[in-house]
């Protein structure tokens, strides 16, 4: 018979595996959006526009950092990514992996956000679990990210397009692909580099959403290997959280409310904590695994606490720290999370993988949709090249403050803005539109019912 170590092994390979397969299926669902306008208006050659999107996919995945991801593990309440217990962290992570599969794995980025918000509100209405909060603030910039970021796309593709309309007197970019004849090389080459650009940004946004998932699925089946980045320094750590000892000695406590200053305290406790436990270590791989855990629950406590505190401070009319020693602040616990907030190469590289190589099948539908379904005329150059300009940049703003999108709502948004500067309002297939807005609006709730249902079933079963 197998062991129990056995089983949350196999348990933990069925979960990566699928986190694998939800980034390939994003790959050839979502990127395809990428190339679509370059494959409808002939500029590149289907083959060659699927591998050169997969690659540019690939670079965004690995150097596009991972704000995303730590920003969707940054969701659940700060209990849940504390949680040793093995049984607990199973249920969280088959209730994400489940709605996802169960609801739609063609919209899993939104299934995803919505899981975990969905996991987060469940934890709350559990037994001894009352004083537990979301991370409402996260989940407030998460859910207007997605939901306001099509919208966006909308309005300045709309207003992009009427510009140029009146800007550029050459006509031929406003025109329909003419059979299969290419366009002029200076609109191929504005058409290629268009399609890079969504390429590159939807890799450094979307492929995150892998990464943070699969750091969920480490953290939750590994808690004490994953806790920490084993390639940093235990005295790095140990010098920065004495550096915000330091700062937070000069704070004048007075000012501070019971709450804040029971903070304070939780802080300072945790502090000491993390001075003692890495006292002499040179390694963290020296250090016991559940050392390494509780070291990573005092950073985090620290950080979730003076966030609390230092979010205050410009409300309050005295003033408890000066401003340059807020920021020094800010910036050491930047540091001391940076122990937390990781993810290892080999994670990010097989989800780079995973998405390049989705990006190369099941391309033909979206490129039909995209040039012909969302409007009743076909799509032109400039519409294309303006609905993708709209989505790398509004991907690429998200992805810098750590926020995931949508690239299919943003992109379609951007062709149904500039289809509306063309022809106006009636220009558009409203079937295809209400649609769009259906997946846009109800996976959200859905997913965080059925996420928080699971949830809880699972909990009560693994008790």
């Amino acid at each position: 018979m197998f062991g129990l170590d056995a089983v949350y092994t196999v348990f933990l390979i069925l979960c990566i595996l699928a986190a694998v397969a939800f980034e390939f299926i994003n790959g050839f669902h979502d990127t395809a959006n990428a190339v679509a306008t370059v494959i409808y208006t002939h500029s590149l050659k289907p083959t060659v526009a699927v591998v050169w999107s997969g690659f540019w996919n690939f670079i965004g995945v690995n150097v596009g950092g991972i704000a995303v991801a730590i920003g969707i593990i940054n969701l659940l309440p700060t209990e849940v990514m504390i949680d040793q217990n093995l049984s607990h962290n199973i249920a969280m992570i088959l209730s994400l992996i489940l709605t996802a599969i169960i609801w739609n794995l063609s919209t899993w980025y939104f299934g995803i956000i919505g899981s975990i918000f969905g996991v987060g509100l469940a934890f709350m209405i559990l037994p001894g679990s009352h004083s537990v909060a979301l991370n409402w603030s996260k989940v407030i910039e998460v859910g207007l990210s997605l939901l306001i970021s099509p919208v966006f796309g909308f309005g300045f593709a709309l207003l992009f397009m009427l510009l140029l309309k009146k800007v550029i007197k050459n006509k031929e970019i406003f025109t329909e692909p003419q059979g299969k004849k290419p366009p002029p090389i200076w609109i191929r080459s504005i058409l290629v580099l268009t399609c890079t650009s969504v390429s590159y940004a939807h890799g450094s946004n979307d492929g995150q959403k892998g990464v943070g998932l699969i750091m969920l699925i480490l953290i939750a089946f590994a808690p004490a290997f994953f806790a920490l980045d084993r390639n940093k320094v235990p005295a790095d750590l140990r010098m920065d959280v004495r550096k915000i000892e330091f700062t937070l000695n000069k704070m004048d406590t007075t000012a501070l409310h019971e709450a804040e200053l029971n903070d304070y305290h939780v802080v300072q406790a945790n502090i000491a904590s993390i001075v003692k436990g890495l006292q002499g270590v040179v390694s963290f791989d020296k250090m016991d695994k559940k050392e390494n855990f509780k070291i990573r629950k005092s950073i985090i406590l620290i950080g979730k606490k003076i966030d609390g505190i230092l979010k205050n401070a410009d409300k309050k009319a005295k003033a408890f720290l000066r401003p340059v020693d807020m920021t020094i602040l800010r910036s050491n616990v930047k540091k001391i999370r940076s122990h937390t907030e990781y993810a290892p190469r080999w994670v990010i590289l097989i989800v780079s993988l995973s998405l390049g190589l989705g990006t190369m099948i099941g391309w033909k539908r979206i490129v039909v949709t995209i040039g012909e379904k969302i409007g009743k005329t076909h799509l032109t150059y400039a519409q294309g090249a303006i609905a993708e300009i709209i989505a790398a940049s509004t991907i690429g703003v998200s992805t810098k403050f750590g926020l995931p999108v949508s690239t299919t709502h943003v992109l379609s948004s951007g062709v149904a803005g500039a289809m509306v500067a063309g022809e106006g309002r009636q220009n558009l297939q409203m079937n295809t539109i209400k649609n769009i807005l259906t997946a846009w609006l109800f996976t959200l709730p859905v997913t965080i019912v059925l996420s928080g249902g699971l949830f809880l079933l699972f909990r009560l079963i693994m008790k």
